[in-house]
């Protein structure tokens, strides 16, 4: 678990009320930017599969303020669902929560991080540009989409 002041940051079960809730402010952002085909979200069923690592990040009373997800496959890890709700932007819990995701990607060994974001999300593509993520072409089962940025980040040797 990460603490830092009064956010902590653990892997829990996306299952709970109030991650269900941050979850669908996340689907209303993305519906508000993007239409249906341009958008690669996991469903809460496919985020508690054995292979995805759902971080939370928590405020001073317990609520959830974000989110990230890790989805492990044989060459690569992707992160997906990374979100912080409005009130909790501009203070690193973005970063923190990636931080996060990447250190548990490195224990369970995997080299090599990828991600498919939005062109209208600057703060986002910001984040992991500065994180050392680099813009690559499609990969897995996405096609080249317009609305589409992908990333990738080598994290171990």
């Amino acid at each position: 678990m990460f603490s830092s002041s009064t956010i902590t940051i653990g892997v829990e079960s996306p299952d709970q009320p109030d991650v269900i809730a941050l979850i669908a402010e996340l689907d209303a952002y993305q519906d508000s930017l993007y239409p249906p085909e341009s958008r690669h979200a996991l469903d809460l069923a496919s985020l508690k599969q054995p292979n995805v690592l759902f971080a939370v990040a928590r405020d001073e009373i317990g609520q959830a303020i974000g989110c990230g997800a890790l989805v492990f496959f044989p060459e690569f890890g992707e992160i997906k669902r990374l979100y912080v709700h409005p009130r909790g932007r501009g203070k690193g819990i973005a970063r923190k929560l990636l931080m996060t995701l990447e250190s548990r990607a490195v224990h369970a060994e995997c080299k090599l991080l990828k991600l498919e974001t939005g062109p209208y999300q600057a703060a986002a593509l910001a984040l992991y540009a500065s994180a050392g993520y680099e813009r690559r072409g499609p990969f897995a089962d996405y096609t080249n989409d317009p609305l589409s940025v992908f990333m990738q980040k080598h994290i171990a040797a």
